[in-house]
Parts: C-alpha cells; sequence; structure tokens
C-alpha cells in the first residue's frame, strides 16, 4: 500500500513538472504570424506605446497665434512677422503635426512640423517642411523639466552656400496657453552661434 501511494504521489509530482514546463515553453512559443513571443509582444507594446512626454508635447493641439522675430546675420536689424498655427494630435496621441502660415520677406509662408518623443532613444524628434525650400529638416534632442523645454539639433541645407548648416531649436513652455521657440544657427563667418528667429505663440 505504501508503495502504490508513493508511486502515485510520484506520478503526480512528475506531470505538475511536465505542465509547469509545456507552459513555458507555450510562453516561449512565437505569437501566430507575429515571429515573437508572448512576452516580446507585450514589451513592444509598453515601449511604443503614449506616455506623459507625449501628453505634454500634446498640449500643442489647437489654434494659435505667433508673432515671429528673424535676423539674418549677427547685428543686423530683425525682421518681424505674425502669422497662425494649427494643431492636431494624430496616430492615437504618439505626435503633433502642426501647419504654420504667415508671411516672409513679403511672401505668403507655409509650413508642416512633427513633433513627438520617441521612447526607446529617449529623444524628442522633429521634422519640418515648408514652401521655402525643397528638403526635409529632422532634428533630434533631449527635453528637460518633465518635457517643458525641449532642445532639438538638425541639419538645413543652406540657399546661400550650397553647404550644411546646423540648427538647433529651444522650445520652452511658458504655460498651458503659450510658448516660445528659438532658432540658432551659425554666422557662416565668424563660425559663431548666433539666434536667427524667436517666436512667441499664445493659444486663440
Amino acid at each position: 500500500m505504501q508503495v502504490r501511494t508513493k508511486l502515485a504521489v510520484l506520478s503526480l509530482s512528475l506531470a505538475l513538472v511536465s505542465g509547469g514546463a509545456l507552459s513555458a515553453q507555450q510562453e516561449k512559443k512565437p505569437e501566430a504570424g507575429s515571429g515573437m513571443t508572448k512576452e516580446q509582444m507585450e514589451s513592444m507594446m509598453k515601449a511604443t506605446a503614449p506616455g506623459e512626454m507625449q501628453k505634454h508635447i500634446g498640449k500643442m493641439a489647437g489654434d494659435w497665434t505667433f508673432t515671429n522675430t528673424m535676423w539674418m546675420a549677427p547685428g543686423e536689424p530683425p525682421m518681424q512677422s505674425s502669422g497662425t498655427m494649427h494643431a492636431e494630435s494624430i496616430l492615437g496621441g504618439r505626435y503633433v503635426h502642426s501647419v504654420w502660415k504667415g508671411d516672409f520677406m513679403g511672401q505668403p509662408f507655409e509650413g508642416h512640423g512633427t513633433d513627438g518623443y520617441d521612447n526607446i532613444s529617449k529623444q524628442y524628434v522633429s521634422s519640418w517642411v515648408d514652401n521655402m525650400g525643397t528638403g526635409i529638416l529632422y532634428s533630434t534632442g533631449t527635453c528637460e523639466d518633465g518635457g517643458k523645454k525641449c532642445t532639438v539639433v538638425g541639419e538645413s541645407s543652406d540657399p546661400m552656400s550650397g553647404s550644411k548648416v546646423t540648427m538647433k531649436s529651444v522650445m520652452t513652455w511658458i504655460d498651458d496657453n503659450s510658448f516660445k521657440n528659438e532658432m540658432y544657427s551659425k554666422d557662416p563667418g565668424s563660425g559663431q552661434e548666433f539666434k536667427m528667429m524667436e517666436m512667441l505663440i499664445k493659444r486663440k
């Protein structure tokens, strides 16, 4: 009788161990059609989901007015203009697409920007196109103070020299209804960085 009891306990233990191993193998088995395990799939979904940084950038959504001050070179008198901006949150709150309209040197101006935060690289990402050029400015950088201040750097083609120039943009939130965007470049002559543009944006 004792022998039978021991055999029954041993059989039950083996069944439990085998079941646990089978369950673990199933957990590591790729999901149908994805090539990834359930654990990998969950990790990817978590890493690419919008969070606090995307929510903060999402504050740009809405209708705005702006004033723009631009310097063509250090020491040059500033040129001023104004315009409007409309922005929308897109792709489930992952990015904000903005359309800026105004004037530049007496000509109608329109620019489109896409802003976001890359959870993987931990970087603020931005792209820009406008009707004053044919290139795409792609910039990356970092944010401070929970996203209240973001600094990005990218390269743009200089239409005067035909060479690449480094562009730095600093966006600072003043409050939920106003923010500032400052653009810096390098003087071709001295190589010194100077502020070439400052925009003050206020919600309508």
